[in-house]
């Protein structure tokens, strides 16, 4: 079969032939009809994940371990887990019986690769419980999964949206009402966090340097009634670290969720419903560059989707 083959850490996968996967004992072989292409799936091809060690175990190997396919009997299901060295940017893969989920008729497979990062916007109200009416920031708003939160945002009534990112002719494009560029200094940067307002809820996915200034920025700077900020951490696009300093906490009234506060089986299942009803309706929308798997040695070294997900398919 024709996959995308990486052959060493940190490579560039190629596109070649590979051998074709036989499944084994409790395992189903899985047509592959998409499969988008995300940071976390570079970085686990350059070793720098810590999901590396079990999928790059054996080389060479074909990257991804998630994506869109179809079963023997012709459904389309959403899949994962799948047996190294076989990942998803392949026209076939392997995976554990039941390691799958039908996708709802309607969705485009392409489309259906993205619906994982709408279901995380969501978490503005399964962690951070967003109610009509409030002030929504998101940090990292001109990617993939900042686009879809503002739209997340707008369906659940955020009665103002704020928006940053470090390019100003994408934040043009968004559908914010106001917009901050980090790339500014430190002192600019912090002003302009004062400047756009009060925040109920922060979906970030950006940490690092940005927040610790937004931090800086909700401290008060004389005795005052802090108005609750609820702060839901998702991603670590500016770094893994800050620091949080005591007073941060102790009079902004800043409130600090992980993503996955609330989560449970039921509620993923409700915010993944969700967004079918809303992608069915067209309420929600993806931005999406399709890739032949042909063009994965272009497509893994781009450096700038410009806010559209790179989705491959055979």
């Amino acid at each position: 079969m024709k996959a995308a083959v990486l052959h060493e850490v940190g490579g560039v996968p190629r596109y070649e032939e590979f051998p074709d996967p036989v499944p084994a004992a409790g395992e189903v072989l899985i047509e592959v009809l998409a499969a988008a292409v995300e940071n976390v799936d570079k970085a686990v091809a350059a070793g720098k994940h810590y999901a590396s060690g079990k999928y790059l175990s054996e080389l060479p190997m074909i990257p991804v371990f998630d994506g869109i396919g179809r079963l023997p009997d012709g459904t389309v299901v959403g899949f994962g887990n799948v047996r190294s060295p076989y990942g998803a940017l392949a026209e076939r893969t392997v995976v554990p019986q039941g390691a799958y989920a039908p996708i709802p008729e309607g969705i485009d497979p392409a489309v259906a690769t993205v619906l994982a990062s709408a279901i995380t916007a969501l978490t503005m109200k399964t962690a951070a419980g967003l109610q009509a009416g409030e002030t929504v920031l998101v940090q990292g708003a001109t990617g993939v999964a900042g686009r879809l939160a503002i739209q997340v945002a707008r369906l659940l009534g955020a009665g103002h949206v704020v928006a940053t990112g470090r390019d100003d002719t994408q934040l043009a494009e968004l559908d914010a009402d106001a917009v901050i560029n980090t790339a500014v200094s430190d002192d600019e940067l912090q002003q302009a966090y004062s400047d756009a307002g009060a925040y109920d809820v922060v979906v970030d996915f950006l940490w690092g340097r940005p927040t610790e200034i937004l931090l800086r920025a909700l401290t008060p700077d004389s005795f005052a009634f802090g108005t609750p900020t609820r702060i839901v951490q998702v991603g670590e696009v500016a770094g893994a670290d800050l620091v949080v300093p005591a007073e941060a906490l102790r009079t902004s009234g800043v409130e600090l969720y992980g993503a996955g506060r609330n989560l449970s089986p039921e509620s993923m299942g409700e915010a993944y419903q969700q967004v079918v009803e809303w992608t069915r309706a067209g309420d929600l929308t993806f931005a999406i560059g399709r890739v032949p798997l042909s063009e994965i040695e272009s497509a893994w070294q781009q450096t700038s989707s410009r806010g559209r997900r790179v989705v491959v398919q055979p």
